[in-house]
């Protein structure tokens, strides 16, 4: 078994710009679907890492323009949380690294239990698939590891994901042998498109601006031009025998048009234009009418890519669907290589250490001399590997407070949850972990953390961790906390406690064993219009008729919320306005009835649009309403409280109304502090477990079961 806390190298380029560096990160941890892979090679893709380094080093103003649907989303959130809450977070996103490279090969040394066909030892070529490549371990896609056969080297199968872009943009081309194919814009892609072409039995012809690219085509038995316009032209009609080609790659780069405003010419009637590259597209359209052009677009390196279910999950698609997915598109490309089919020694032209990456990049962004591949090579490691130990990050904090330790270091850790626990009196940074390693290490910088270390045992085992804190995805709330309380920790664990009646059970039988105390993030019930609001009404009287009302806001199809593994929008969101409504009442409902709104073909579990209605033992009841389809400009939550002659509400935390009576709160107050301090009170107190917030997950679970049923849980109700 491989131990979590040894600590590795990576490259990184800081969102708000500034060199490429490497960086010192705790090895990443692998989940059931992926494999741990210690790198030999990895390849620089020169012109999507160009463009990645430079949007990163360019203007606010810039970013905002490349990126208009961030724009929007911020925006949106400024109109929910208010300005300050937005440029907290803004600040923290921009502070953050970004992992580079896509395209590696390296030796397997650990496979998750869900993977089969590669097996530690092995040399596999791997695909990145937006995690960090550039790294001396990567954790990889258990369907982007493909095994290399002797007599592939590591160099050759650094660049088969790279070679898959290529790869893909011909499939989409319709090319067979006999076509003829011409390429335009011959850098990396560019020439491994006219070696793949080639290798099918198409004809081709590739041009570029660069001499030294087109006499780098011809070294390998193609024909190419340098781009002079129509006397190029008339070389492409005559190569084709005045018919035009059969299909154009356009492999080219840049922000420029011309390229595209180029193609027509070069084609014969009806042929497919496959855009490989990142250019521009101010077109005219009648030249592509005229020959009744159709334009495609090449989406990376084959279906599954940016497909939850087939990178993360490892749901591949059945062949007789999908012949040639992103994974076996780089089968294919190592198939090529072993077969001798594929030539590509030549195509990489410098080679570094991967400690002076920053200079690697430098060459890429100077171009001052022809620069097609570039590689990084990583010392091979055995029995010399680096001692076992995490990464210092700062000297240990003399605090008296109860020492932090956390796991998971995401974006709402990072700008909302920390900063809350810090002002509330956690001052004790002890450790922290993440999957990737890269954003531990990033918390453990911004946020005083002693040490950044690798996998949760790490933390859950560090004698001077009294807190662990659990903010990982939703499936593994109740495993670590459960983990955490039998080794005898306070732990804090953001909403939901637990995804299943079989896991809260685990959670409590934990809780009863391990003496420390549990509180979960339902920050809403210790916010100050809460609070307000439950003080207008008393702690006891006639019955009380709760409306709440939440824009919850449309997800995209691919939001982790859409994952059936993490409970949906019922459970992971739903399950706060459900304990806020026990904390108003002052007691736990005791009916439940949810029904889904309906959508074509999904789960009630995963609904967008919901209702609940709960009923309370003194006779009190609460609608809560969640809808996906609201516009931003409503405010996110309304809640209307009605009963023993008054009336309370609240809107998005910003405003109480109490029979007429304003207060404005300014930020708005969602308890995020409050929470805190309170835990930090109980910890100093012993107190017992939090009981109220195991009883809003199982009502939660209950609302569930009811979904399903159309009925309550009759074991509970």
């Amino acid at each position: 078994m491989i131990d979590g806390s040894r600590s590795v190298k990576q490259v990184v380029q800081a969102v708000s710009g500034g060199p490429v560096r490497v960086m010192e990160v705790p090895r990443p941890v692998i989940g059931p679907t992926e494999v741990l892979v210690r790198s030999a090679v990895t390849t620089i893709s020169p012109g999507t890492e160009r463009a990645v380094t430079a949007l990163a080093r360019s203007s606010l103003l810039d970013k905002a323009r490349a990126r208009p649907d961030l724009v929007r989303q911020v925006l949106d959130k400024a109109r929910s949380d208010g300005l300050r809450a937005t440029a907290s977070t803004v600040r923290t996103r921009l502070d953050q690294d970004m992992p580079l490279g896509y395209s590696g090969c390296g030796l397997v040394i650990q496979v998750g239990e869900a993977v089969a066909g590669v097996s530690p030892g092995q040399l596999v070529a791997t695909g990145g698939a937006g995690k960090a490549c550039h790294a001396e371990y990567q954790a990889v896609p258990g369907l982007l590891c493909v095994p290399v056969p002797d007599g592939v080297s590591a160099q050759e199968a650094a660049l088969a994901t790279i070679a898959s872009i290529a790869l893909h943009g011909l499939r989409l081309a319709d090319m067979s042998a006999g076509h003829k194919v011409v390429v335009v814009g011959l850098g990396l892609v560019g020439q491994l498109a006219l070696r793949l072409a080639r290798a099918s039995g198409a004809d081709v012809h590739g041009i570029d601006i660069d001499p030294a690219a087109v006499e780098l085509a011809r070294s390998c038995g193609v024909q190419a031009s340098v781009e002079e316009g129509e006397q190029t032209t008339r070389a492409v009609r005559f190569w084709t025998r005045e018919r035009g080609a059969d299909a154009v790659i356009v492999a080219a780069a840049g922000s420029s048009s011309k390229v595209m405003r180029r193609v027509p010419d070069l084609c014969r009637d009806r042929a497919p234009v496959v855009v490989v590259g990142d250019v521009g597209l101010d077109l005219d359209r009648r030249p592509y009418y005229e020959r009744e052009l159709s334009v495609r677009f090449a989406r990376s390196y084959g279906p599954g890519r940016y497909e939850r279910t087939y990178e993360d999950w490892a749901i591949d698609c059945p062949p007789g669907l999908v012949r040639f997915t992103e994974g076996r598109n780089i089968e294919t490309v190592i198939d090529l290589l072993a077969r001798g089919k594929l030539e590509v020694g030549d195509l990489v032209t410098h080679t570094f250490d991967m400690s002076e990456a920053p200079a690697a990049y430098e060459l890429i962004e100077s171009r001052g001399e022809h620069v097609v591949g570039v590689q990084l090579a990583y010392p091979a490691r055995g029995s010399e590997e680096r001692p076992e130990r995490p990464i210092p990050v700062s000297r240990p904090s003399r605090s008296t407070s109860p020492g932090l330790g956390v796991i998971g270091a995401g974006a709402f850790v990072t700008s909302v949850l920390l900063p809350s626990m810090q002002r509330a009196g956690f001052d004790k940074m002890v450790s922290v972990t993440s999957a990737s390693g890269l954003s531990a290490r990033h918390l453990a910088d911004r946020a005083g953390f002693a040490r950044a270390v690798s996998g949760p045992d790490a933390v859950i085992e560090d004698p001077d961790v009294d807190v662990v804190v659990v903010a990982t995805p939703h499936d593994l709330h109740a495993e670590l906390t459960a983990r955490a309380l039998r080794a005898g920790k306070h732990v804090f664990c953001e909403k939901p406690l637990a995804l299943s009646l079989d896991e809260l059970a685990i959670v409590e039988a934990a809780a009863d064993s391990g003496g420390g105390v549990l509180f979960v993030g339902f920050n809403r019930r210790w916010s100050g219009p809460v609070r307000e609001v439950r003080d207008w009404f008393g702690p006891t009287g006639s019955p009380l008729v709760i409306t709440y009302r939440v824009n919850a806001g449309s997800l995209p199809g691919t939001h982790w919320y859409n994952d059936r593994r993490q409970g949906g929008r019922l459970l992971g969101e739903v399950c706060h306005f459900i304990d806020t409504c026990s904390a108003i009442v002052g007691e736990v409902a005791v009916d439940v009835g949810a029904v889904a709104g309906a959508r074509p073909g999904a789960e009630s579990a995963l609904a967008d649009d919901l209702g609940l209605l709960l009923r309370y033992p003194n006779g009190s009841v609460a609608a809560i309403t969640y809808a996906a389809g609201g516009p931003a400009s409503v405010a996110k939550e309304r809640i209307e409280v009605l009963g023993r002659g008054r009336a309370a509400t609240i809107d998005d935390f910003r405003e109480v109304t109490l029979d007429g009576a304003r207060t404005t709160y300014r930020p708005p107050d969602k308890g995020h502090v409050a929470e805190a301090i309170e835990m930090l009170a109980r910890i100093n107190g012993r107190s017992a477990p939090t009981a109220e917030a195991i009883a809003s997950t199982r009502t939660a679970l209950d609302a569930l079961s009811a979904l399903g049923s159309g009925a309550a849980d009759p074991d509970h109700c």
